[in-house]
């Protein structure tokens, strides 16, 4: 397979028509081997149009590298600047993370499933991205130990509030997420300010729900 003309194909008929005008991220995606942030055995399919399944451990949950068109518009309503430092959560096998590091000055990528920070730092190092620290942990507890950030993003979608995460936002910083689940979902942008988040949609968006980030179920009588 061409990877190189395939991830053109990508950026050209995926993301650019997605609305994605940021050259930085479409710069971004044109160099990095997108076909490395997926197991060998999946090489063919890192530039499908698809939120591509990547294998965690013992497949406790889906997983899934975000579509390429959703990562790009999400990064570019977070509007990173080169002098931030973003919180990425639930980067699975680190593209995102690759992306935004071409973006900021420095970027945690956090991820719970051992066997994807594995893979994440083996591809991170095969790419030259050195701004990026893989750490692990809880996806819903964030990163406080390097807080505050200018920008977290949610590398999925969540049906429950994220008001713990706003502690770790500077002020004036910004969050992204997929709120929802199916056709209802949405991209958010929150900002905060004073401690306090307000939030708009961005774009109509659907992304498999993150560890942790699912709404318990509620009582019936």
């Amino acid at each position: 397979m061409n990877f190189v003309e395939a991830r053109n194909k990508m950026v050209d008929g995926q993301v650019r028509t997605a609305d994605v005008t940021d050259l930085r991220i479409l710069a971004a995606m044109l160099e990095l081997p997108r076909e490395r942030f997926v197991h060998p055995d999946q090489a063919a399919l890192a530039y499908a149009d698809i939120d591509l399944p990547v294998a965690g451990k013992s497949g406790q949950s889906r997983r899934c590298l975000l579509r390429a068109r959703t990562l790009g518009k999400l990064i570019q309503a977070a509007d990173v600047q080169e002098n931030e430092r973003v919180l990425d959560i639930g980067g699975t096998t680190g593209y995102g993370a690759a992306v935004l590091a071409r973006l900021a000055r420095e970027v945690v990528m956090l991820e719970e499933d051992t066997s994807l920070v594995a893979l994440a730092r083996k591809a991170l190092a095969e790419c030259g991205t050195h701004n990026v620290a893989v750490v692990t942990g809880p996806l819903t507890a964030g990163w406080p130990q390097q807080a505050p950030y200018d920008v977290i993003l949610l590398e999925g979608a969540t049906e429950v509030p994220l008001k713990n995460l706003a502690g770790q936002l500077r002020d004036g910083g910004r969050l992204l997420a997929i709120e929802g689940r199916g056709l209802a979902a949405k991209a958010m942008v929150y900002r905060c300010d004073a401690g306090m988040l307000s939030g708009r949609p961005v774009f109509d968006a659907a992304a498999p729900i993150l560890p942790g980030f699912v709404q318990p179920p509620a009582f019936v009588f």
